[in-house]
C-alpha cells in the first residue's frame, strides 16, 4: 500500500473500520487467533472505543507477557479504534497464557461510555498493593527464579528489598499487584504458594500481606554517578562487545522524517530504524507523554533486523505538526528513546559493588515491564549472585526514573572488584539482555 494511503483497516476476522462506533460486543472486544505451527504469528485484533494513550497501554501489555510485535496496523477516527498485531514469543522457554492476556487486553478497553467526549467518567482506581515476604536458602540464580514465577503468575514487582543473612538465608520483600486482581482471594495466593514452593523447595516459607499505605521509594544516588547514568551520551565503544557496539551503530543509523503533503488533516511521521526488544513501545509511549494522537499506523520489520514504522499523527488540538520547533522537539524526543531506552554502568558502593539500571517512567507513572526480570536473568547466565537489590524513583533531566540498585556478590569464580574485563561483561550482558540480544 503507498503510504499516502490512509487504510481502512482489516483484521484477521475479516472486518473492516472505515470510521464510527460499529456495535461490538464485549466478548468481540479482542479476537485472537493463535499460531498454529512453529514460525507462525498469533493474530491479536482488538476492536473497541479509544481512548488517549490506548496504543501505549496494548503494547506495554505485550511486552509484559515476553512477545515481540514483528507487525501491526492501528485505525481510529479519535472516538473508535481497530488494531492488528501479529505476535510472536521473544523465546521458547516463554510459557505465554494466552486467555489471560487476552483478559488483559480487554480490561484495557474503555467501555462505549468512557470516550474521550466523556470528561465526568472517572478512570479505575489504582490497583490494590500486596508485601510478599519470602524466606529461603541463598543460591545462584534464586531472585531470577523467584522473578520468573512472578512474571508466570502476572504478579508485576513495584519494589523489591533483597538482603543476605550471615548465615546465607535470603530475606525478600517484594511489593506487588496482581495483573489478574485476584490476589485477594485464598486460592489465588495458594497458587503463588504451590509455585515457590515447588520451584525453590520444600525449605522456602512465604506470606502475602496488604501493604497499606505503599508509596514507591525513592534513591539517592550520588551527584556524580547520577550524573553519568542519566547522561546522554551513548557508552564508550570500549566498554562493552562487538556485537552490542554493532547493535548501537545500527541504532545510531536511524531516520525520523515528517511529511504534511500526503494528507489534509494528518501529519505523516515515518521513523526507519533497527528493530529491539519494546520499541514499539517505547515510540507510543513517547506520542502518550508527548500529547500526540497517532489516528493510523502500520509497523513492519525485515528479517536484518530493522523496523519501518509510518504513523499518521495529529496534536493534541486536532491539528497537524507543522511547526519546524515542535517537530524537531518531537524527533529529538523520539531519538533519545530509541538510542538510551534503558541506562546501565557498574559502580562502587563503598568496597562492594553495584550495578545500575534505570529506565524512564510513564507520566502514568508506570515504570517499564520485564526490566527486573531481565536484569536477574543476564546476572544468573553469568554465574553471579546478588547480595542485595532494591527499586526505586529518581528525578534527573527533568523527568523521573526508575532504578536498580543490585549489590553483586564478588566470588573468585568471577571476580569484579579488581577486574575492568568482567565490570564489561556483566554491562554488556545486561545491557544487551535489555535490548533483546538474550532472552
Amino acid at each position: 500500500m503507498p503510504v499516502g494511503e490512509v487504510p481502512a483497516t482489516s483484521g484477521a476476522g475479516g472486518m473492516v473500520l472505515g470510521g464510527g462506533a460499529a456495535a461490538v460486543g464485549a466478548d468481540d472486544a479482542v479476537v485472537m487467533q493463535l499460531a498454529t505451527g512453529e514460525g507462525q504469528d498469533t493474530v491479536i485484533t482488538i476492536n473497541c472505543p479509544d481512548q488517549a494513550g490506548l496504543g501505549c497501554d496494548l503494547c506495554r501489555a505485550i511486552l509484559e507477557f515476553g512477545l515481540r510485535i514483528t507487525r501491526g496496523d492501528v485505525s481510529t477516527d479519535g472516538h473508535w479504534c481497530f488494531v492488528v498485531f501479529w505476535v510472536v514469543p521473544r523465546s521458547p522457554s516463554i510459557k505465554v497464557r494466552w486467555a489471560n492476556l487476552k483478559s488483559r487486553l480487554m480490561s484495557m478497553c474503555p467501555s462505549s461510555y468512557a470516550m474521550p467526549f466523556c470528561p465526568e467518567i472517572t478512570e479505575p482506581g489504582p490497583s490494590q498493593f500486596y508485601l510478599l515476604k519470602l524466606f529461603s536458602a541463598d543460591r545462584k540464580g534464586l531472585l531470577h527464579d523467584v522473578t520468573h514465577i512472578l512474571s508466570e503468575l502476572e504478579l508485576i514487582i513495584h519494589r523489591v528489598k533483597v538482603s543476605t543473612t550471615p548465615d546465607d538465608r535470603v530475606i525478600d520483600l517484594f511489593f506487588i499487584t496482581d495483573g489478574m486482581e485476584l490476589l485477594h482471594t485464598k486460592e489465588r495466593q495458594e497458587e503463588t504458594y504451590s509455585m515457590l514452593i515447588a520451584t525453590l523447595g520444600p525449605s522456602v516459607s512465604c506470606e502475602i500481606l496488604l501493604a497499606e499505605g505503599f508509596q514507591q521509594g525513592f534513591s539517592s544516588l550520588p551527584p556524580t554517578i547520577s550524573e553519568e547514568l542519566f547522561r546522554l551520551e551513548l557508552a564508550d565503544s570500549n566498554s562493552c562487545s562487538k556485537s552490542l557496539c554493532a547493535e548501537m551503530k545500527k541504532m545510531q543509523k536511524a531516520t525520523i522524517n515528517f511529511d504534511n503533503s500526503l494528507r489534509p488533516a494528518h501529519t505523516l511521521l515515518q521513523i526507519n530504524c533497527a528493530d529491539q526488544k519494546g520499541l514499539l513501545y517505547d515510540i507510543f509511549r513517547t506520542m502518550k507523554d508527548c500529547s500526540i494522537q497517532v489516528r493510523y499506523g502500520r509497523f513492519l520489520s525485515d528479517k536484518k533486523g530493522f523496523r519501518e514504522v509510518d504513523l499518521f499523527i495529529k496534536q493534541a488540538d486536532g491539528k497537524k505538526l507543522i511547526d519546524h520547533e515542535k517537530q524537531d522537539a518531537l524527533s529529538s524526543r523520539l531519538m533519545s528513546e530509541m538510542l538510551h531506552p534503558l541506562r546501565v554502568m557498574i559502580v562502587n558502593r563503598g568496597p562492594d559493588t553495584e550495578l545500575l539500571v534505570a529506565n524512564p517512567v510513564e507520566l502514568s507513572g508506570r515504570g517499564r515491564p520485564r526490566v527486573f526480570y531481565d536484569a536477574t536473568f543476564a546476572l544468573k547466565a553469568l554465574g553471579i549472585c546478588i547480595f542485595s537489590a532494591e527499586i526505586g524513583r529518581q528525578l534527573a533531566s527533568e523527568r523521573q526514573w526508575e532504578v536498580y540498585r543490585f549489590l553483586l556478590d564478588d566470588s573468585k569464580e568471577f571476580p569484579l572488584a579488581n577486574s575492568l574485563v568482567n565490570r564489561n561483561r556483566v554491562v554488556d550482558r545486561v545491557r544487551r539482555t535489555l535490548l533483546g540480544c538474550f532472552n
